[in-house]
């Protein structure tokens, strides 16, 4: 009788690793010993190896709870490829090929079934789940149980009464990448996990370069950001459907190979172009955040969002598709000050949650609009990026990271007392004028002496700071109103939008108090030009890599799998940096298993070999 696997052995045959990473080896033996678990890990910090490998070891069936049918499609399409029998139980299944899945539960050739969270109560899952031998049970995206989560999903709450109903409770594993303190609470309360082990390996994503650019014309700017990254694959986030159509559309009459995805289009378009992505058919898919979760894809080597996302979370799960694979991304974030009313309108009119009571639904739209703030402050600070959103999370730093477009920026201080003074000025008289306070809009408005029908009609062009700034564009007097607001000197109310001298202001207006502002120094985005100027340190590829990825692209082509199944782009760089000769030296590829290399092993070879000769010759 063979000798069992250990964990490592394991690690290296299926997943093609030598060492884990920080965190996963603690959590993989704490589901083996039968104990319950929570993980918060970062985007492509190595969670499903934590509940995947234990599956394997384990007697019985592992039960995958997933948010999305594609990132289940994702998930077992990898597990296949390493030789792991995997399958998942969703709406995309038809009738004839859900019981098919059935029978092989029931005879036991799974060792990992992903199924939405829906299907835990309909369909006599539960009665065949009851009567298998289940070796445990993972929660992906745990996150989503909680109202506090910016995802909160009211299907996630049937996960209890399916687990209370089991004639015997495995060991329960819950993991997300993006979690506040409270949400992590949640997460343990609700689920009700029994003296879990609880690991958080921190937030921080060092190959990710984060930068946040103002520009005048975000067409424009996009376009050079993404002509820059011809060679890579990215995904372009926007906040509204209408966004996605004209963004894709302007792509691609620039001749960007671009798709689109958002919740308007049939089912059927968005799997097609999903799958054009994933397959490496469009190098950019331009998405709403409905297209947030269910992306597993590798080799993403850039995401850009068009406008600002409603919160901090939002935000960092969808960068955080960039880079999966280890290798260096960047992370763009193009902002208009257009972008803070578009976000707080969609935090309005935010579809109703019939789960929660109308208390509830008030704190959490006034949930929302804390986090929108959070997620404004990160668009304005002058300080590291990567630091701003590392104490969001509650996680220690270094000042300055000295890899995001702040650290790597450089900033002039500019005394803006006289403006300030201008400004205050304005929004005190306009306020003892109508008795209410006003939108920015309309105070710059005012500032800049327009003959907008609304200032007219208001009788604003009467007041003596009418035209104070005129001559100054409104986009300069917007971002003063903006820092003095950053300062303290000014407060939005967050339902209505009407902004409001605070007490510091005082300090301005009567007591002369020195009003200073921080601004960068650098060059439009728009006249950057080349890959050498891409700020995120990217180099050009070797020739030798470049043999690789293009043989791994004909072989995705023939076996009709995504390219990053095959080998994901870290692997690839560090096959190319060892170039084995042999297929004990391809085994200490990172990412080659015996799968993989009993598949691959010689095919790649081969082409390393041919690239060699051909070099010497």
């Amino acid at each position: 009788m063979e000798k069992p696997l250990n964990k490592y052995e394991v690690l290296k045959q299926y997943f093609g690793h030598s060492a884990f990473r920080e965190g996963q080896a603690e959590l993989i033996d704490a589901v083996l010993s039968g104990r319950d678990a929570l993980g918060i890990m970062p985007t492509g910090g190595g969670k499903s190896v934590c509940y995947q490998l234990p599956a394997l070891m384990m007697d019985g069936a592992a039960l995958v709870i997933s948010p999305l049918i594609s990132l289940m499609k994702d998930q077992v399409t990898a597990l296949k490829a390493a030789d792991v029998s995997a399958a998942f139980v969703n709406s995309s299944l038809t009738a004839e090929q859900m019981k098919a899945v059935y029978r092989n539960m029931r005879a036991g050739k799974y060792k990992l079934v992903y199924v939405a969270p829906e299907r835990l109560d309909g369909d006599g899952f539960a009665a065949l789940a009851q009567s298998l031998p289940l070796s445990l049970v993972a929660v992906d995206e745990a996150h989503c149980i909680s109202q506090w989560g910016q995802d909160f999903r009211p299907s996630y709450l049937r996960i209890v009464d399916f687990l209370e109903k089991l004639p015997r409770r495995p060991a329960l594993a819950a993991f997300t990448a993006t979690a506040t303190k409270q949400v992590r609470d949640d997460i343990a309360r609700i689920l009700k996990l029994r003296t879990p082990l609880c690991i958080t390996t921190g937030f921080d994503r060092p190959n990710l370069y984060f930068e946040v650019i103002r520009p005048k014309n975000k067409a424009a700017a996009l376009q050079a950001l993404i002509a820059q990254r011809r060679d890579k694959c990215g995904i372009v986030y926007c906040a509204t459907r209408s966004g996605v159509e004209k963004v894709c559309d302007a792509l691609r009459r620039a001749g960007v190979p671009a798709t689109r995805y958002h919740a308007g289009l049939s089912d059927e378009e968005r799997r097609q172009n999903q799958e054009s992505f994933l397959y490496d058919r469009a190098a950019v898919m331009v998405a709403t955040n409905a297209f947030g979760m269910g992306i597993d894809k590798s080799n993403v080597g850039f995401v850009i969002h068009y406008n600002m996302p409603k919160s901090q979370e939002a935000y960092y799960q969808e960068a955080g598709r960039a880079g999966r694979d280890g290798e260096k991304a960047n992370c763009t974030l193009l902002y208009s000050a257009g972008d803070v009313q578009t976000a707080k309108f969609l935090i309005q009119n935010s579809g109703e949650n019939e789960d929660l009571t109308e208390a509830q639904r008030q704190a959490v739209v006034q949930r929302d609009h804390e986090r929108l703030n959070a997620m404004i402050g990160y668009c304005k600070t002058t300080r590291c990026l990567r630091g701003y959103i590392l104490d969001y999370f509650g996680q220690a730093h270094q000042e300055a990271c000295g890899n995001c477009g702040n650290c790597r920026a450089h900033f002039e201080v500019k005394d803006i007392s006289s403006e300030a003074q201008m400004i205050l000025s304005c929004v005190k008289r306009v306020r003892d004028s109508l008795g209410y306070s006003v939108g920015a809009a309309l105070i710059v408005r005012v500032l800049c002496g327009s003959s907008d029908q609304r200032v007219l009609a208001l009788g604003l062009d009467k007041l003596t700071t009418y035209g104070l700034m005129k001559g100054i564009p409104k986009a300069r007097v917007r971002e003063l109103a903006e820092a003095l607001e950053a300062q303290g000197y000014l407060r939005t109310d967050p339902a209505h939008g009407g902004v409001a001298l605070t007490p510091s202001a005082g300090n301005v207006l009567f007591r002369n108090e020195k009003v200073e502002m921080t601004t960068r120094e650098s060059s439009a985005p728009e006249k950057r030009r080349g890959k050498k100027a891409a700020p995120d340190g990217t180099e050009e590829e070797n020739g030798l890599l470049t043999a690789l990825k293009a043989l791994r692209f004909k072989l995705a082509r023939q076996e009709n799998v995504p390219a990053y199944i095959i080998f994901s782009n870290a692997g690839l760089a560090d096959m190319a940096a060892k170039a084995p000769r042999n297929m004990s030296e391809f085994l200490e590829v990172s990412g080659v298993g015996a799968v993989k290399a009993s598949r691959y092993g010689r095919t790649f070879l081969d082409e390393i070999a041919k690239y060699e000769d051909g070099e010497k010759s």
